[in-house]
């Protein structure tokens, strides 16, 4: 059987396991916490230069990055889930968006979360409206992307990477009116089996989120 190291509460942990729900690829998950030493201790051995999860395990071969992993799972395990399409062209239409997602909504996200950490009474203002400012302009992006991408009765490359993203940026700079499309695909997005699993997996650890979580989702 598979593994997957990572943590409920992770986005980049839910990306690889919405993949691994929407294939219907069983796993053991190996939660990384203080009760799991050796679990941290093995992403800290195997998990590249940083030692960062979630990390899957195949046998003998170890894949991390979220991104890696679903593409390891499209060719190894997953070839009739459609998570990448075969197409050349359209494969890389979706990397590009997938990269939209982790390096211009989640990192975002993080640098406010990072400021929270620093200083939970007094985070850093500009890096928080920086980063919120930020958040706008992709938001802006994804709305006008919207218009004609309309996804398809399955979940793939992108929906993995922008639930996650989209779920948690909400809670940092909310998705207002002027960007229905992506308010609404957040809904849609969040009431996928495949993602509500990862939501209601985290819910326990919601009052640990630096910013607070809202009372909502």
């Amino acid at each position: 059987m598979l593994a997957l190291y990572g943590h409920p509460f992770s986005s980049y942990t839910w990306k690889a396991q919405i993949a691994l729900h929407a294939a219907g690829i069983d796993y053991d998950f190996r939660v990384i916490d203080a009760d799991h030493p050796e679990h941290y201790a093995y992403v800290q051995t195997h998990a590249g230069p940083l030692g960062k999860f979630p990390v899957l395990v195949d046998g003998d071969k170890v894949i991390f990055e979220a991104s890696a992993i679903i593409e390891y799972l499209a060719l190894h395990h997953a070839a009739e889930a459609h998570l990448i399409p075969g197409e050349p062209d359209a494969a890389i239409g979706m990397r590009m968006v997938d990269r939209v997602f982790d390096n211009y909504v989640m990192n975002q996200v993080q640098a406010v979360v990072n400021a929270y950490l620093r200083d939970p009474d007094n985070p850093d203002a500009e890096t928080c409206e920086s980063a919120r400012a930020a958040l706008r302009r992709s938001y802006a992006w994804l709305n006008e992307w919207l218009e004609w991408y309309h996804g398809g009765d399955g979940v793939t490359l992108i929906e993995c990477a922008a639930a996650p993203a989209l779920f948690y940026a909400d809670w940092v700079e909310p998705i207002g009116d002027d960007h229905p499309l992506l308010r609404d695909w957040r809904a849609y997005l969040l009431a996928l089996p495949e993602v509500s699993r990862c939501v209601e997996a985290g819910r326990p650890f919601r009052p640990n989120f630096p910013p607070g979580a809202p009372d909502r989702d």
